[in-house]
Formats: structure tokens, C-alpha cells, sequence
């Protein structure tokens, strides 16, 4: 689902049209009261924002968008007749991901829009920065590792093994599969040496180590 926030009736009808013509599910909204409404009852994969909205304006919807945490993570991309160089920076700097200026053609709105998406598919819990899986928090960038409020020290194969099971919550990855995958595929180990870091994973990362769980006979997986 795409919500276009758009106070001209014109404009947002089209945009829904050439979105539902296009393969999405799309909703028109009016104004920030619409679209608050919205978000109560259904969160969307995008939202197109204009700027200038009666009431609450674009760039203040944006600002509380990116305060909540139910909604932070959800692409935004300004539409707005604004062109200036300070609007676009501003937005952008705000958390936008992206910046359309009116008049802009309806094949260039769908490929930015699916350039957006693109960008930001991946899985639930998972951003650019960290992965969250219950208490168990990966910091990708700072290569930091936290269970609840303690600092866990892993080593290189540790950390890839359970950022692997991180980026996957409920399905099952194979002894053969990680080692393939983070030994490599001329790797001459057993399947055992898997078994051992998955040991020393759960030990180091105490009771939240019990969210890895063993499938026998086959692998091991995170649980959601």
C-alpha cells in the first residue's frame, strides 16, 4: 500500500490511478488529519508527502513520521511545487528519501518510487544500521554486538553466523549452508565447527541465546 498525501484533488487522483494501474495498491489522502487516521489502521510500504498541506504542512508531518517509532522506518518521498535548493536539503536532511518537484511526469514518479523500494527491502527489523531481534541488537556499522544492555565481545565467524540468522528470523539455515556461506565453498571442515560456534554464540550471549534455536537433523534458526 502507497498513501499520496495531496490536498489538490486532481493531482492526487491521478497519482492514485496511474499507481493502481502500475501494480499497487494505493490511497489518496487530503491532508495530515487523513493520513494520521491511516496509519491507525493500516501502516504502507511508502508515502508520497507534498509539502504544502493545508494545516499541518508536509515537512512537520515528515519531522513526526521520523519521531515515532511505529512509523520511522517507513520510505517517504516529497512531492511538492517547492523547487528551491533549502526545501529539498531540508527534507532530505529530515529523513526523506526521496524529492519530486511539480510538475513532474507519472513514469518518473513510478521509477523513483520503485528505485525508493528497492532500497529499502529488507526484512522486518532490519536497517542500514542494525538488526533487532527481540533483545539481541546488531550495530552493522559500529560491528557492535548488544544482549539487552550488555556489550557482547564475538568473534568474526561468531558475528557472521548470527548476523546471518538475524537477517533471516524463523527460517531454518543449514550446517552446510552457513559454511558455505562464511567459511566458503572450499572450506574442508566438518559441520561441526558450526555446531561449536553456535555453542559459543549461545554462551556469550546468555539468556538471549536461547532465541537460537536447533532443528535437528538439519540447521538452526532464530526465533521471531
Amino acid at each position: 500500500m502507497i498513501y499520496c498525501v495531496e490536498d489538490d484533488g486532481n493531482i492526487r487522483e491521478l497519482v492514485v490511478y496511474t499507481l493502481q494501474t502500475t501494480g499497487f495498491e494505493a490511497r489518496g489522502l487530503e491532508d495530515g488529519a487523513a493520513l494520521r487516521e491511516a496509519l491507525k489502521e493500516e501502516l504502507p510500504e511508502l508515502i508520497l508527502l507534498d509539502i504544502m498541506l493545508p494545516g499541518t504542512d508536509g515537512m512537520e508531518l515528515l519531522k513526526s513520521l521520523k519521531a515515532d517509532r511505529r512509523t520511522r522506518d517507513i520510505p517517504v518521498i516529497m512531492v511538492t511545487a517547492k523547487g528551491a535548493e533549502y526545501d529539498k536539503v531540508i527534507g532530505l536532511d529530515m529523513g526523506a528519501d526521496d524529492y519530486v518537484t511539480k510538475p513532474f511526469g507519472m513514469m518518473e514518479l513510478i521509477s523513483r518510487i520503485k528505485a525508493v523500494l528497492r532500497r529499502v527491502d529488507r526484512p522486518h527489523g532490519v536497517s542500514d544500521d542494525q538488526i533487532v531481534r527481540g533483545t539481541i541488537r546488531m550495530d552493522l556499522k559500529k560491528h557492535k554486538v548488544m544482549s539487552g544492555n550488555r556489550a557482547v565481545q564475538l568473534t568474526l565467524k561468531e558475528y557472521e553466523v548470527l548476523k546471518r540468522l538475524m537477517e533471516n528470523p524463523g527460517i531454518v539455515l543449514t550446517r552446510n549452508q552457513l559454511l558455505e556461506e562464511i567459511w566458503g565453498y572450499d572450506f574442508d571442515g566438518e559441520t561441526r565447527t558450526v555446531d561449536v560456534h553456535i555453542r559459543t554464540l549461545r554462551q556469550k550471549l546468555g539468556a538471549a541465546g536461547e532465541k537460537i534455536e536447533t532443528v535437528r537433523g538439519v540447521g538452526y534458526r532464530i526465533i521471531e
